[in-house]
Order: structure tokens, then sequence, then C-alpha cells
């Protein structure tokens, strides 16, 4: 609900509000915890969130809101260290932590605890908890990804003349006097200047003959990355969760989702496991059966399903930790400017900064050629 420039975007190129389905903040985890935020204005729908909460002791709702204070207090910066010398420092429970905090930041940062950067963490928390209740709205995906923004994004830049040209490898960029060679598909072309949009391991491959690039170029080679795994699980009969999402606590498996509920899915759940582990040593069969036992033990018994199939994102994300490279949209040689989630930001590598980053990587070029 935060993501208010992607929601903006969306809303420009006609994407129907009903791609989205809005839900209020809920957090299940079977057995463990059930969360449900009020349709009160922030931040008293937190509290109450937090006071009426099954399955936390007084000790956890407590230690939550006196660190959820400390955030709200220092929204403008200065929290220094990992995500796990936070919660360490401000006298955080085990519970608050596995089921509430951690669950949050894996979510968010894609990076462990113990190596997440605590103030883009906290950035993270701050906006979406403490400035309006809507903000803190879970937008669940009712389309397949493509119908919820590339299509319509597409078809909105085809209507006012732009060319776009799919499945078409760019090999080589270069200066050429003020202005910018392209190299793509057998062919040279000339533009004024390039938003370079690929993830940030592959800038070098178009960046490395141009010298202006080259500290840019080794300050990305410094980025460490993390993996998302999702694992599709396609069963018989439909299958009813608790909420269209549900966490999962204690072993592998950080979220699942009802695909029947969302999108209709019939009978597919989809699984997910943010950040580095041991599961990224097994093959797809044995993950599909490590989600069905994790599955089968917070949720009860089911049948086995039909078919499972894994698919794994190595470099999903920069790993989000203290001091992680991340450069300004602007770079050393003009008329070439990054956009990418990786870029300079208050967030981690979400869609909202990968939206804000190509809103900033256009103010500057624009800045560039219409001074």
């Amino acid at each position: 609900g935060a993501y208010r420039e992607t929601l903006a975007l969306m809303k420009e190129v006609g994407v129907p509000a009903l791609a989205l389905k809005r839900l209020p903040l809920t957090m299940e985890f079977p057995g463990h915890l059930s969360l449900r935020a009020p349709h009160w204005p922030a931040p008293l729908h937190l509290a109450a969130a937090i006071v009426t909460a099954r399955g936390l002791t007084l000790a956890d709702r407590v230690a939550i809101a006196r660190l959820a204070l400390f955030l709200r207090r220092n929204t403008r910066g200065g929290i220094g260290g990992t995500v796990g010398e936070l919660l360490a420092t401000h006298r955080q429970t085990p519970a608050a932590i596995a089921l509430l905090w951690g669950p949050l930041c894996v979510a968010a940062l894609n990076t462990p605890v113990s190596h997440a950067d605590a103030q883009t963490f906290a950035n993270v928390i701050c906006d979406a908890l403490f400035r309006s209740r809507a903000d803190s709205d879970l937008l669940v995906p009712a389309v397949d990804l493509s119908a919820l923004f590339p299509d319509a994004a597409l078809a909105w830049l085809g209507e006012r003349g732009c060319e776009i040209a799919l499945g078409t490898r760019v090999t080589a960029v270069a200066p050429e006097g003020d202005a910018w060679q392209l190299s793509a598909a057998g062919r040279d072309r000339r533009f004024d200047a390039i938003v370079c949009a690929v993830a940030p391991f592959q800038v070098a491959a178009l960046a490395s003959g141009i010298a202006a690039l080259a500290p840019l170029c080794s300050g990305l080679e410094t980025l460490a990355y993390e993996p998302i795994v999702t694992v599709y699980l396609q069963y018989e009969a439909p299958v009813r969760l608790p909420f269209p999402m549900v966490g999962l606590t204690g072993g592998h498996v950080q979220w699942v989702f009802d695909r029947e509920a969302l999108s209709g899915s019939r009978g597919l759940l989809a699984a997910v496991i943010s950040a580095s582990g041991p599961h990224l040593e097994l093959d797809n069969d044995l993950l599909g059966t490590l989600v069905q036992r994790e599955i089968i033990a917070a949720l009860g018994p089911r049948p086995a399903p039909l078919w499972t199939k894994a698919i794994t994102e190595k470099r999903a994300t920069f790993a989000c930790t203290p001091g992680a490279f991340r450069p300004p949209n602007e770079t050393a040689a003009r008329g070439l400017a990054l956009a990418g989630d990786y870029t300079a930001s208050r967030y981690p590598a979400t869609i909202e900064s990968a939206v804000q980053s190509g809103a900033q990587a256009a103010r500057a070029l624009l800045r560039q050629l219409n001074p």
C-alpha cells in the first residue's frame, strides 16, 4: 500500500483498480500468530493490531511497541548496523522476531536479519505503518504480472508513438560526440541519451569500454545478491487457507499464497522462500516435497499435489546490507543514466524503488538535455 509512485504510474497507464486486491494489514501464522489491523487512522491501527493480536504475550507486545516508538521517532535516518543488532538493542523477544520483525525484514529486504541494513528496514517500516492506514494495506495481484503493469505500459507507449523493440539484445553502447551509439540486432543507432535499466551485474558488459564509468563498474562488482525461490503446488481439489497470504515459521518457507483465492487458479498454492539458505542445495523435486511437508505441519493434513514446480531466481535482488554500493542515477558519462531498484534509494530492491529510480533517471537526463 505504500507504493505510492508505483500505484500512480499504474493508474496513468490505465491499469484497472480491480487488478489488485486491497486487504488490511494481516499476518496469519497458523498456530502461532493472528494479527489484523482495523480501519483506523495510523498509527492507531497498528497499536490496535498489536493489542488484539492472538499469539503474543504481554512481553512480546511491550517489546514490539518499544521498537515501533523508536522507529517512529527516528524517521530522518542515523540508524546504523544490521537489523539483528537493532532488534537486540531494543530487547525484542524471540516471538516478536520470529513472527513479526523477521518476516517483515526478509519480505521487504530479501536479506537475512543478521545481515540486513537497519536504516533501510526502518525506512520501510516507517513509510508503511506510520504515514497513513492505506499505506499498510496489502495489495495482492488478482491478475498475472504481465497484465498487472507491463501490458498496459506497452499499450500506453505505443499509443504515443514510441518504438518498442522486444527480444532485442543491446550488445554495446558508446559515446559519439555529444550523443550515444547503441548496437543492437546487428545495427548501430544514434541517440541523444540512454537510460541503462539492466540488472547491476549486466552494466559492466555494456559500459566496460567507457573510461568515465570505470569506477561505477568497480563499485557494482562489490554487490552481493540474494535469491528468491517460488514453489508452486497444484492440488486436484480446491485448497482453503485461513487468509490469501499465510506465513510459516520454523522451516524454510516464509509465505504461502492461495492462488485460487487471489486469481481463480483452482487448487494452486505458491510458496515463497526468500534470501539464501540450505534449501538452495536441493533439487526441484526435493524442494516440492519439503514445501509440502511444511504446509502439512502448519495447516494440517492434505493430499499430495498433482505436481510441483520450483522457480529459482538466483540473483533476484542485491543483498541490502549496511554500506552496500548504491550509485546515483546520474553517471559520470553525460547523457547516460542508470535506472533500477539497486540505485541510491531509501528503499531496498522493490518495485517502488525501481519506479522511483526510473523517474529520477528521466529527470536527470532532461536536466542535461534542457539545462
